[in-house]
């Protein structure tokens, strides 16, 4: 016998006009089926069905044939959703690494319940209200300690390598700001970090405006880097705060007509005038990219940094039954000069095939409102291209096996105090003493140069080369074969800047890392070029 739901799905499927005649049929004969297999796994399958967790899978199975960004929020996973939405979430207040067979407080959030706790980073959570954390992984533990705001939490903790406490936390709710720094740099440069988009992003955004130019800030740097996005409304009213009334910021068009919308400025703004630098990367998409992306369109700001991430698709959330939300892409947006940044085909895609960059002879040129050159289906091109500096494969080694956390952890026990974010610095003392407790750490890592040798030596092999030049492989091989003791010498500056980071982050929190960042921030040196030069700003935006 066919299920109720079954049989109500397909009478409102019948009854629907909107479908046409041969995707209707469709539809109803893959509900048809999909309800004949549930019915007989149900029936006859060795095991019981855990139904609900089947059909999370399938759902989630079919979405993903779709895009990444269409996506379904079970009732147990609404947290997530509330968390990409207001940036709020029932909890303790710290970020959470994994690091062997336990999960450790990588950094507790200042003035959150965590940190007034006293929690600290390099905190070994032991149990969980009495539950053991071992071999847990980070999504777990966050879930254990996650919850209603009000109710208390029982953390116990190894501490300092040899100290075991038991901390209790009454947990809050936790608001991750849209602005987590602004302050003024040098040469009176107003410093906003956006790093989201959620329901208070302009409003945050507006703020900090403000209380910059109340302090003297003659230029404005606003820093979308790593900013995945979030409510495209948001990035209209931050695009507000500096371009006039009634412009239009974007336009969505749709398969369904109604969803073709135009969305314009609707305040006046807070200042037309003040030159305006975005940073950009690749970690930067969606709404990112609107403010970026208009604002170039417009020549009211020069992007700097490098080509963001491309994500020119609109998402709408509906609500499902049971509590239960879906995220459904509905649209593509397009900036001012009516170019979508969409750098993914994922509807021509055939069956298991990943999606591909939209191919070079469909980029199209348009006009920004001075008539500079744009293109699409790339993201959003910076006006000023900055190349990052690559991390050695010794520092990324070091990174990614804890090295630097742990040192900076074992650093913060043995010197009650150091100097403000903005004066300390890793002296050759400090240096020293890390080398020799890197020195003593059991680790391999290889060099790009060294593997590339052993390719050349291979083919050379084959060919038969190889014995003719024997003397000088093997003199190459000695200069790039991985040397601890002459690495950590030879990549001293950028080892040094991060686990000065590391060690400020203790004492100072997320404050101090942004402050320590702006001492090497290529980004921000070219920013400050730029906006010192009155002259080469207006080149760029064609004034």
């Amino acid at each position: 016998m066919k299920s109720n739901l079954y049989i109500l799905i397909v009478s409102v499927l019948i009854s629907f006009t909107g479908f046409s005649q041969s995707n209707g049929f469709e539809v109803i004969r893959s509900l048809e089926l999909m309800d004949q297999i549930y019915e007989q796994l149900d029936k006859y399958y060795v095991d019981d069905v855990k139904a609900g967790s089947l059909s999370k899978t399938a759902i989630d199975a079919m979405l993903n044939e779709l895009d990444p960004y269409t996506v379904y929020y079970h009732e147990s996973n609404i947290e997530d959703y509330q968390l990409m939405t207001t940036g709020q979430y029932g909890g303790i207040g710290a970020l959470i690494r994994k690091k062997g067979d336990f999960v450790y407080i990588a950094e507790p959030y200042e003035g959150e319940p965590a940190q007034l706790s006293g929690l600290k980073a390099g905190d070994k959570i032991l149990t969980i209200d009495g539950v053991s954390m071992e071999n847990k992984n980070s999504e777990e533990v966050s879930s254990a300690l996650k919850g209603p705001k009000g109710t208390a939490i029982k953390i116990e903790v190894e501490r300092n390598k040899t100290i075991t406490e038991t901390i209790s936390v009454t947990r809050g709710e936790i608001k991750l700001p849209d602005v987590p720094y602004s302050g003024i740099l040098k040469n009176d440069a107003g410093y906003i970090k956006l790093n989201s988009f959620t329901r208070t992003a302009s409003a945050e955004v507006k703020k900090a405006l403000l209380k910059l130019k109340e302090e003297g800030a003659k230029s404005i740097i606003l820093d979308l880097r790593g900013n995945g996005g979030g409510l495209l409304i948001e990035a209209v009213n931050i695009v507000n705060l500096f371009v006039p009334k009634n412009q239009i910021v974007v336009t969505t068009k749709a398969r369904v007509v109604e969803e073709n919308r135009t969305y314009r400025t609707k305040q006046e703004p807070i200042d037309l005038d003040i030159p305006i630098v975005v940073l950009v990367n690749e970690g930067s998409a969606s709404a990112s990219e609107i403010v970026s992306g208009s604002l170039q369109d417009l020549d009211r700001a020069v992007i700097i940094g490098t080509r963001s991430y491309g994500k020119g698709l609109v998402q709408r959330t509906y609500d499902l039954d049971y509590g239960s939300k879906m995220k459904l892409t509905i649209a593509k947006y397009y900036t001012p000069s009516g170019r979508c940044v969409q750098r993914l085909e994922y509807y021509d895609k055939l069956d298991s095939e990943s999606a591909e960059e939209i191919p070079d002879s469909l980029i199209t040129i348009f006009k920004t409102k001075n008539g500079r050159d744009v293109i699409d289906g790339r993201g959003v091109e910076p006006d000023e291209t900055v190349e990052q500096r690559e991390l050695s494969r010794l520092t990324i080694t070091l990174l990614r096996n804890n090295f630097i956390f742990d040192y900076a952890t074992d650093f913060y026990y043995t010197h009650p105090t150091i100097a403000s974010a903005d004066k300390f610095e890793i002296t050759d003392v400090i240096y020293d003493n890390f080398k020799s407790y890197i020195l003593g750490k059991e680790f391999t890592y290889s060099t790009a140069s060294e593997e590339m040798l052993k390719s050349m030596k291979e083919t050379a092999e084959e060919e038969g080369f190889y014995e003719d030049l024997r003397k000088e492989y093997e003199a190459l091989m000695t200069k790039v074969t991985p040397s601890k003791e002459r690495d950590l010498e030879k990549f001293k500056t950028q080892i040094k800047l991060l686990l000065e980071n590391e060690i400020i982050s203790r004492y100072f929190y997320q404050n101090g890392r942004a402050i320590q960042s702006f001492k090497d921030d290529v980004f921000i040196n070219k920013s400050m070029e730029i906006l010192q030069n009155k002259s080469k700003y207006n080149t760029i935006l064609g004034n």
